[in-house]
Order: structure tokens, then C-alpha cells, then sequence
């Protein structure tokens, strides 16, 4: 009840003592504000009545009336003609007394109590918008009817017992199903909106029309189409030709551009005189080649060769690649090449340049499992247009591959490749003037001497050096040079062939002494060997793998006929074996290193291939045994034949192991014979790090060398 105090309560009311009762047992009707609105008093109590005991004393009434005010709240009593308190608000209606009665207890009174506010509506929280931790205070007390989940779980709309409504944001918290559950709380969870049927239904058709659409533009611009450079065509443009067409040739490249395959620019230059006179040779019953197939190793100007056919011929030049005659469409290349033919017989006469033709020429049939039957098609399609039933009149084919082994022997055969040009490694003089015309634009010094380039550059074609002299202006310019000297050119041509310098690393005095004895190792044993090549340069600087190297000059002629004593491969055995003696002799066996594992793997190669392929073992005699053979496209390797018995084979081991033994001798004593010379030629690599050739004659003379005899 209320802390407030009445003063009907007191003691001293109506003037008299009255003692504050402790039971109710005159009221028959206990009452209470919280549970009855309206109150009755009883009528035997107010009333006089026949039947009831009058109250004779004020006392008595007044310990009644202070009973029941005491049950009521101090601000909700008000007596007839007193104004009420604006709040709460208090109805009391009396009955109005009778006149024959006068006192005030002796009349009926009906009291009707406030309505009393409901205390679960002020315990929720105000606003839209509840806190987490209110609203599990409010789900525990009951307070909550029903919630709804959003679609993602992140929010709830909850509804109040009192009918509000309010938003909460929910965390991750796994146990809040189970604490609505336990209170009794609705639980839903929102659809989210559903939109327009309709429009869904027409976006999901319309999504894959607009993919399908771009795709097939894209495909279409890609191969040709509207938009794309090859102007209007049509969705199978795919299956045209995408060869490069120029009616007035501007390559850029002459013959004169050309150098070092003169027997090769003059096969090519017969048929552009061919097509520029055509009077000269038709007079004499000649016929025009209808193919030429131009075929060497990778760098040696094919490509080059052709391009100065397309610029001195004056008709128009068509060229492409093989390879863009393989689709992944069946059918496409064959489709191409017959495309090709027909734009280029309406262009007649004229020539078409096919690069690597292997891509498509290969041998029909072959490889594992049978072939490839979309190249085989293509392949097909291309003999029949060079040399079918309607024949090929004013085209001429030239191709270019440097595996003539794999092409079909159909394809070479005469009608379609008349001619089968050789475009070899250039010679000393054809390494000079390829020199001189990749020397074009750079500064040369004056001691630039290309006779001495060319004899160091055995082997090299025009695309190595090219890159050759490139390297050396790269070389000149890193220097802040103004001229391209001879020092330029060496280093650059050490770096093609073993690698960069590796001038910052760090090599102790020991690893430098054993690297410097084990390159004069090799350089003395191959400059004392009858017949072998010279010595060039040697150096113990690092370059890739290699500690030091040791360069020797090859005989021109030797490389070119491809012919080999047995002498020189037995002193080339021993040359190679020179670098582990040098370190024996020097350092003892137990010091000896790896470094002339590449050493060992040459000199096996040399000896095997003396016994089994060259003939010069007499034990087994003028056979070839263990060559390779079978198809071309399963690799050497794995189509090798063993063509002897296990006795053989132990008899070709046995040769091969006398040989290196043997040279391992000779290499020895000729180590032990000019130890002194070795010496010098190790301390003037220590010191100097770079010999040449010059300075390295200059030791054997002085010491009085004179050249191994067996």
C-alpha cells in the first residue's frame, strides 16, 4: 500500500482511542483494492433492520468505519460533497439517507474502487526498437505473445502481450529457440517477398536468350562476322581460311637480305624469275614448279627465304601456318585448306607460303592409336588441291619444316614438292657476310675483324648470330661505350654459349686453385694430341654450372663433311678425361672432385657410340648394333631395339671400358710428361683468370712442348 499518510488512520479518531483491530470477522466480505472495483457494505451493519442487533455505541460504529477505510488507499476515499483528487480517479456512490435517519453510518453506501492500471504494460520497454537483453527480459516474464523471424535470421518482429509491436536485432545466439520454446513464445520465420511471379518467369527465360546472344556475337566477330574484319559472313565462318593476303607484297626482305645460302636463294630465285619471264622457260617446254619445300635446321633463314620470294616476286602472297589449319571441330581443316585454294586460284598466279608444315604433313597412320583422323582429313584435302583430278594451275606451294622424316611420302613426291630445297648451316664465308648484314646500323670499332668471328662461330646459323651481334651492343651499350669492339663480341659470344659471368661469387683460394689445374688439365693434353682441335681461350671465371670452361676451335672442314677419325675420338676422349688426371696428379685421389662428371658422361657417349654404331671395335666387328628404329612419333628412346644377346652386350661393355681406360692413360702420361708446363699454365689462371689462345702457345713454345706419339 501507499507510504502516505491518512489521517482518518489515526488514533485519535473521532475524538476516542480506538485500538487498531487485528481480525475482520464483523465484515462477512473480505475485499481487497487489486481484486473487487465496487464494495458493498453489509446492511446489518450499516441499516437497522428487525432482525439485526443495533449498534447502540459510537464506538462500535466508528471501530467498523475505521476497518473498512483501512482497507482502502489513502487518495481513493472522498465523502459526499468533498471534491475528488484529480488522479486517481474515485467513483463513490451513497445512497441518499433517508429522512428519518440522521446519523451517517445508519445508510447503505456503494463505493466503486478506481480501475486499478495494469503494471505489465510499464515493465516493457518504449519504442520500436528493443535491445537484445530487453527482449529476453521480457520473453522470461512472459511478456511476449509470438515472434517472427526475418529470412536471414539477422531480425525479429516481436508482439507484445499488450498488443505493440517492436524490432529487435538478433546475435548469433544458438540457445534463443530453446528459451522462446520454454516460455510459450509463437515462433514463425518470413518468406521474405515474393515479388511478381510474372516477371520472375520472364527473367528466367530471358537471362539464357541474352547469354546465347552474346555469345554467338562474340563468335561471330571473332571468326569474321559483321562488325569483325573480315566483313559480313556467316555463323559457320569458322571453316574459311584465316590466312594473311597481300596482293602487292611488302615484306620488307630481298635476296639481297639473304646471305649465306646462295645454293638456296638460287633454286628460289628461278622460280621468281620463272613467274616474272614466264617466255623464257614456256619456249623451252619448261613447267613451272608447282612446290618447293625449303628444309633445314631451326635457324637457318627458311622463314627469312620466303618472305624474299614474296618481296621480289610481284604476284600476290599467301601465307599461314599449319597449325591454323587444326581446329577442334571436325572437319575445319579440311574445310580451310579448300578455302585457301579457291581464293588463291582466283588470285593466279600467285604463291602460298605454308610454315611448319609438319603440323598437318605428318606420315598418315601413325602414332599411337592409329593417327589422328581430323589431320589425316586435313593432310587429305591439302594433297588433292596441290595435285588432284582438277589440278592446280598458277598456284605455287612453298612450305618450310625442319622434320622431313615425319612428312608424308605423298606429300613429297613430285607434282606437289618438286623441289626440296636444303637450307644448311652457313660456311666461314656465309657466317661473314650474315655478319656484315646483321651488322647494318652498329657502331663497329676498328679492331672488329668478322674473318676471326666467323672461325670461332663454327655450327652458328644466321639466327645465332644475329643474336650475336645483338648481345654485343646490348654488352657495349651496359658499358657506356660508344663502339662495339672485339672484347664486346668474345663476351658475348661466351655468354651464348656457357652463360653470363658470375663475377660476384665467392670462390675460396683453394676451389680456384683446384678449377684453374683442372681446365689446364684439359688445354695441355688437347694442345699436345696429334690431329685435335686448338686451343681458343680458357678461363676459370664461373659461368652457370660450369667452374671454368676450356673452348677449343673445331676444323671447319671437319664440321661441315661430318667425318671423324678414329684418332681424333680417341683424342677427344682423352682431352675430355685431361681435367681428373690434372687433379690426381696434383691433389692425390683422395681430393679429387665432381667436377668432371659432364667430363665422364662425353667420354662414355664417344665410346659407346665407337663400338656400336662407327665399327672400330675389332671384337665386335662392322655391326651396328642397338640403333635406333620404328615409329618416329613414339621417341627414339622408347622405340630403341635390342637387336643382341646378352653376350654381346657384355663384350660391348667390356670395348667400351678398354677405350676409356686407354685414354685415361695417355691422358696421364702426358700430364706426368709436362708437369712443369702445367704449373705455369695453373699459376697464370690464378693470377689472370682468362688465358687466350695466343698467351696459351706462347707457354709450349717456351717450354719446348713437342706433341704425344703412341
Amino acid at each position: 500500500m501507499a507510504s502516505t499518510t491518512n489521517p482518518l488512520l489515526f488514533s485519535n479518531f473521532l475524538g476516542t482511542k480506538i485500538p487498531t483491530p487485528k481480525t475482520t470477522k464483523p465484515v462477512p466480505i473480505p475485499f481487497s483494492l487489486f481484486s473487487k472495483r465496487k464494495f458493498l457494505i453489509a446492511k446489518n451493519i450499516l441499516n437497522k433492520e428487525p432482525n439485526s442487533k443495533p449498534l447502540n455505541s459510537i464506538p462500535s460504529k466508528a471501530t467498523l468505519a475505521a476497518l473498512f477505510f483501512s482497507s482502502l488507499a489513502p487518495q481513493a476515499l472522498a465523502l459526499d460533497n468533498v471534491n475528488p483528487p484529480p488522479t486517481p480517479p474515485l467513483v463513490v456512490e451513497a445512497q441518499q439517507p433517508s429522512q428519518s435517519e440522521s446519523s451517517p453510518f445508519s445508510q447503505n453506501l456503494l463505493l466503486q474502487a478506481p480501475k486499478p492500471q495494469s503494471r505489465n504494460a510499464s515493465d516493457l520497454p518504449e519504442g520500436g526498437q528493443w535491445r537484445y537483453s530487453e527482449f529476453l527480459n521480457a520473453v522470461k516474464k512472459g511478456k511476449v505473445e509470438r515472434v517472427r523471424f526475418s529470412k536471414d535470421g539477422s531480425a525479429l518482429q516481436l508482439t507484445a502481450v499488450d498488443g505493440r509491436r517492436a524490432t529487435v536485432i538478433v546475435p548469433n545466439d544458438p540457445d534463443l529457440i530453446d528459451i522462446l520454446a520454454m516460455n510459450g513464445v509463437d515462433i514463425s520465420v518470413s518468406e521474405g517477398d515474393s515479388g511478381n511471379g510474372l516477371f520472375n518467369f520472364i527473367g528466367n527465360l530471358l537471362f539464357p536468350f541474352i547469354a546465347f546472344a552474346g555469345l554467338f556475337f562474340l563468335f561471330r566477330r571473332a571468326q569474321g562476322g559483321p562488325g569483325g574484319p573480315g566483313g559480313l559472313g556467316g555463323p559457320m565462318d569458322f571453316g574459311r581460311s584465316k590466312s594473311k593476303f597481300q596482293e602487292v607484297p611488302e615484306t620488307g626482305v630481298t635476296f639481297a637480305d639473304v646471305a649465306g645460302a646462295d645454293q638456296a636463294k638460287l633454286e628460289l630465285q628461278e622460280v621468281v624469275d620463272f613467274l616474272k619471264n614466264p617466255d623464257k622457260y614456256t619456249a623451252l617446254g619448261a613447267k613451272i614448279p608447282k612446290g618447293c619445300l625449303l628444309v633445314g635446321p631451326p635457324g637457318t633463314g627458311k622463314t627469312l627465304l620466303a618472305r624474299a620470294v614474296a618481296g621480289e616476286a610481284g604476284v600476290p602472297f599467301f601465307s599461314c601456318a599449319a597449325s591454323e589449319f587444326v581446329e577442334l571441330f571436325v572437319g575445319v581443316g579440311a574445310s580451310r585448306v579448300r578455302d585457301l585454294f579457291e581464293k588463291a586460284k582466283s588470285k593466279a598466279p600467285c604463291i602460298v607460303f605454308i610454315d611448319e608444315i609438319d603440323a598437318v604433313g605428318r606420315q598418315r597412320g601413325a602414332g599411337l592409336g592409329g593417327g589422328n583422323d581430323e589431320r589425316e582429313q586435313t593432310i587429305n584435302q591439302l594433297l588433292t588441291e596441290m595435285d588432284g583430278f582438277s589440278g592446280n594451275s598458277g598456284v605455287i606451294v612453298l612450305a618450310a619444316t625442319n622434320r622431313p622424316d615425319v612428312l608424308d611420302s605423298a606429300l613429297l613426291r613430285p607434282g606437289r614438292f618438286d623441289r626440296q630445297v636444303t637450307v644448311d648451316r652457313p660456311d666461314v664465308a656465309g657466317r661473314v657476310k650474315i655478319l656484315q648484314v646483321h651488322s647494318r646500323g652498329k657502331a663497329l670499332a676498328k679492331d672488329v675483324d668478322f674473318e676471326k668471328i666467323a672461325r670461332r662461330t663454327p655450327g652458328f646459323t644466321g639466327a645465332d648470330l644475329q643474336n650475336l651481334m645483338n648481345e654485343a651492343a646490348i654488352l657495349a651499350a651496359r658499358r657506356d661505350l660508344k663502339e662495339i669492339s672485339k672484347d664486346e663480341i668474345s663476351d658475348a659470344l661466351e655468354r651464348i654459349i656457357a652463360g653470363p659471368e658470375k663475377k660476384n661469387a665467392v670462390v675460396s683460394d683453394e676451389k680456384k686453385k683446384l678449377v684453374a689445374y683442372h681446365e689446364a688439365g684439359h688445354a695441355l693434353v688437347g694442345a699436345l694430341m696429334p690431329e685435335y682441335d686448338p686451343v681458343a681461350k680458357i678461363s676459370i671465371i664461373p659461368r652457370g654450372q660450369a667452374g671454368g670452361l676450356t673452348f677449343f676451335a673445331p676444323s671447319e672442314e671437319r664440321l661441315e663433311s661430318g667425318l671423324y677419325s678414329r684418332s681424333y675420338l680417341e683424342n677427344q676422349m682423352a682431352v675430355a678425361l685431361g681435367g681428373r688426371v690434372a687433379e690426381e696428379v696434383i691433389f692425390g685421389q683422395e681430393n679429387v672432385t665432381t667436377g668432371a662428371s659432364n667430363d665422364f658422361m662425353q667420354v662414355s657417349r664417344v665410346a659407346r657410340q665407337m663400338v656400336e654404331r662407327f665399327g672400330f671395335s675389332k671384337k665386335i666387328g662392322q655391326v651396328a648394333i642397338g640403333g635406333p628404329g620404328g615409329n618416329p612419333f613414339l621417341g627414339q628412346q622408347m622405340s630403341s631395339q635390342k637387336d643382341y644377346s646378352m653376350a654381346t652386350a657384355d663384350i660391348v661393355d667390356a670395348e667400351v671400358r678398354e677405350l676409356v681406360e686407354k685414354a685415361y692413360s695417355r691422358a696421364k702420361q702426358i700430364v706426368t710428361t709436362h708437369i712443369d708446363i702445367l704449373h705455369k699454365l695453373a699459376q697464370l689462371l690464378i693470377e689472370k683468370e682468362t688465358v687466350d689462345g695466343e698467351e696459351f702457345m706462347s707457354l709450349f713454345i717456351d717450354g719446348k712442348a713437342e706433341l704425344f706419339v703412341a
